[in-house]
């Protein structure tokens, strides 16, 4: 575990209203239909080239769903701890599932969690502390050298990224810092159980390559790939990424990369398809290097958000601070469906 040089800077990553996209954005194509009725609330995935494991939103159990290429669930791995709402999974070097317990909708949890589920089903929780309040998250990091990364869901598009201040600890609580934000701007690829405007902007996954060389998030409508060349999670998010448009999924928040650099993402919800784009990483070549210095300012010393606004609508995306009708419609919109989520809990 690595800790800041300097505590208290936090710089704004990246501004993905400019993010490069390819010339024809490729096309996901249907691998297989999962259908197992253990796993409606698809939404974590991870791969290793032989198997896709699943993982369900909330639960009541440390449970990973192991995955033919059929879709068919061929083994399930569990564990005795019982998590509160499970969000992302991650698989680590030496086959431990890392699942992100980091679900809070109405934000009202003292303490999050990361569980440890080895494939002979031991868990071990790690308790985590944000160091200002509650946040809802949905994406979980995990770099080559096993360092967590946790990525906030924010409906304004600003997610804020947290890592454990020293080697996270048994039961804990371990402190989080937060060392940066991602700035998404909206798009007009349609899915997603919220309007676009909202649904192209909050992350709801994440993952990172096996050899660390590329980090991916993904929100309801898209995924954007950063190159990491060095195994830098914080490096890949400040440079510009790749957008793969992933259209027409239900509630789109499951995302992996296998080996050989195809992208697999998954939707919420009964008889939804994994869906695969082969070769994504391969685009990362033809993406133009990236900036010298962060796209917006410090964001602890309050950034430049007029500079930041101006390049957002120069960019064609929404200005980070944007109007009040648009406002609205992102604020009601995300009531709703949380209000929605909570109560089926």
């Amino acid at each position: 575990m690595r800790a800041l040089a300097t505590a208290g800077i936090v710089v704004v990553l990246s501004v993905l209203g400019s993010s490069w996209a390819v010339a024809e954005p490729p096309v996901p194509t249907n691998a297989c239909v999962q259908s197992d009725k253990r796993l409606t609330e698809l939404s974590g995935l991870a791969a290793d080239g032989e198997h896709w494991y699943a993982l369900n939103d909330g639960g009541t159990k440390a449970m990973v769903f192991v995955l033919g290429r059929d879709c068919k669930v061929q083994k399930v791995i569990s564990g005795p701890t019982d998590p509160f709402d499970v969000e992302d999974l991650a698989l680590a070097a030496d086959g431990t599932f890392w699942l992100a317990d980091t679900g809070d909708n109405d934000k009202k949890r003292e303490t999050i969690a990361l569980i440890a589920l080895t494939p002979a089903g031991k868990t071990t929780l790690y308790r985590l502390t944000y160091p200002d309040g509650p946040h809802d998250t949905e994406a979980l990091l995990l770099d080559k050298a096993g360092t967590p990364f946790l990525v906030t869901k924010s409906p304004f598009g600003v997610a804020d990224v947290y890592r454990p201040v020293g080697k996270i600890a048994s039961p804990g609580p371990t402190a989080l810092e937060k060392v940066g934000s991602v700035q998404l701007t909206s798009t007009d690829t349609k899915g997603g159980p919220v309007t676009p405007i909202v649904g192209s902007m909050v992350v709801t996954g994440g993952t990172v390559s096996k050899d660390g060389s590329v980090v991916a998030l993904r929100t309801y409508t898209e995924a954007y790939l950063f190159a990491a060349p060095d195994g830098d999670v914080l490096a890949a998010l400040k440079s510009k990424p790749v957008r793969i448009p992933l259209p027409e999924e239900k509630q789109g928040e499951a995302i992996a990369l296998e080996p050989d650099g195809t992208l697999v993402s998954g939707s919420e919800g009964a008889g939804q398809p994994i869906r695969v784009v082969k070769g994504a990483t391969a685009f990362l070549a033809q993406a133009p290097p990236a900036d010298p210095k962060p796209a917006v300012g410090d964001a602890a010393a309050g950034g430049n958000g007029e500079a930041a606004q101006a390049k957002s609508e120069e960019d064609g995306g929404l200005p980070i601070l944007p109007a009040l009708g648009v406002t609205v419609v992102v604020v009601g919109g995300v009531l709703l469906f949380m209000h929605r989520r909570s109560s089926r809990r």
